[in-house]
């Protein structure tokens, strides 16, 4: 089966014309957002940390919003990593995924700095401390989990769409206490809408040309964790977010889990390998155990 996708990925000219369809719709919508990060910093709040050091007290935001907007810093400035990886995992496939590739890392670009720069200029992070962060997690790299193109796709699809929710959701929890972090968490997210919409309409493309495709769709989405994930104190920042930042594994199936298994189809998949089908039935099984979890979460909250 894994030959067959591969020769599929490779050299079905239907699939190539679609994905460069959705490219040109990428382009398109992107070119109408266009924007830049000098646009939503608060220029008029910088000084000098040489004649004004930084100190604890001069964080305006909730240390546990902090916490939400340094993990997510601390995941965007491996983006030469990011680059990298899907260069290599789409060299040999499809031109037009490389392409992508590059259109993807010069919006992508930006996000790191605008953050970064945020923190600085509002005195909301220590300079050195983030400086020494951010050195560390550049350095320790990234390697990405799969090494086709399609499962590279179903990864990239699930990790664009939960950093969208992330964006919106800390967006929401920031609101009360600094206005203008709202907004360029919005912003971002945005830019990570339109990635995600690429990728999971890539992988729509691939289902249904090739039904069989579900049993990768089923071990990314059992296997997922966030590229993130090797980060200092990442278990202990995720809670701190779930708990006070909007974003938690309730929020995750719900709006990323729940979302792309609809989109997706795979209740209605019929896929030709007994295998495939096999696959498919353990994934919605996987789906509702983690529903009645969730439900059950829920309710205990009310």
């Amino acid at each position: 089966m894994r030959n067959r996708v591969l020769l599929l990925s490779e050299t079905n000219f239907r699939l190539e014309a679609r994905l460069k369809d959705l490219l040109d719709r990428h382009r398109e919508q992107a070119a109408n957002i266009d924007w830049s990060y000098h646009e939503y910093i608060p220029w008029e709040q910088g000084r000098s940390f040489k004649t004004d050091p930084w100190s604890k007290e001069q964080r305006k935001i909730p240390d546990e919003i902090y916490t939400a907007i340094e993990t997510a810093l601390l995941t965007e400035v491996n983006l030469p990593w990011f680059t990298a990886g899907l260069s290599s995992t789409f060299r040999g496939s499809f031109q037009v995924l490389q392409d992508f590739v590059h259109t993807w890392t010069s919006e992508e670009d930006q996000h790191s700095n605008l953050l970064e720069t945020y923190l600085i200029i509002t005195r909301n992070s220590n300079p050195t401390e983030l400086h020494k962060l951010r050195k560390h997690v550049v350095e320790q790299g990234w390697e990405p989990d799969y090494e086709t193109p399609i499962e590279t796709m179903i990864y990239t699809t699930i990790q664009e769409l939960a950093t969208m929710v992330f964006y919106m959701n800390v967006a929401k929890a920031a609101q009360p206490h600094d206005p203008d972090l709202s907004t360029l968490l919005r912003r971002l997210a945005k830019d990570e809408t339109l990635h995600y919409t690429f990728y999971r309409d890539a992988v729509k493309v691939h289902l249904e040309l090739e039904p069989n495709y579900v049993s990768l769709v089923t071990d990314v989405i059992m296997n997922f964790r966030m590229p993130g994930a090797t980060m200092p104190d990442f278990e202990e920042r995720e809670k701190i977010i779930a708990k006070h930042a909007n974003y938690s594994p309730v929020h995750y199936f719900n709006q990323v889990v729940d979302t792309l298994i609809d989109y997706w189809g795979i209740r209605d998949l019929r896929p030709s390998s007994s295998q495939a089908e096999a696959d498919r039935l353990r994934l919605l099984t996987h789906y509702d155990r983690l529903k009645r979890i969730v439900d059950k979460i829920s309710k205990s909250r009310v």
